[in-house]
C-alpha cells in the first residue's frame, strides 16, 4: 500500500527514516516523536498492516516519479512501515 502525501515520509529528529516496524511506530507515537499530522497517516498504516497488508509506504507525491523511486530503488525516497 502506498500513501502519496505532501511530506517526505516519517521524520525522526528531523531526519527521514526509510524503514520502521509497527513496534517502532507505536513507540514513537507514545513518546511524542511522531506527532501532529503524521499520526493519522501512521495509524492508518498500522491498521492496514493489522488487516494483512505486508508493507505500507509513505512518500512525497510532489516528487516526480516518486512511486517508481520508492518501489524500484534500494534506498527509496520515503518511509516503509512493516509488521512487527
Amino acid at each position: 500500500m502506498v500513501y502519496m502525501t505532501d511530506v517526505e515520509g516519517v521524520k525522526i529528529n528531523g531526519d527521514l527514516v526509510s524503514h520502521l516496524t509497527q513496534l517502532d511506530v507505536e513507540k514513537y507515537i507514545a513518546n511524542g516523536t511522531i506527532s501532529g499530522g503524521m499520526i493519522p497517516k501512521v495509524e492508518s498504516a498500522l491498521s492496514a498492516l493489522e488487516s494483512g497488508v505486508q508493507k505500507v509506504h509513505i512518500i512525497d507525491g510532489r516528487v516526480e516519479h516518486a512511486l517508481l523511486l520508492e518501489i524500484f530503488t534500494k534506498e527509496g525516497i520515503g518511509t516503509e512501515i512493516v509488521s512487527k
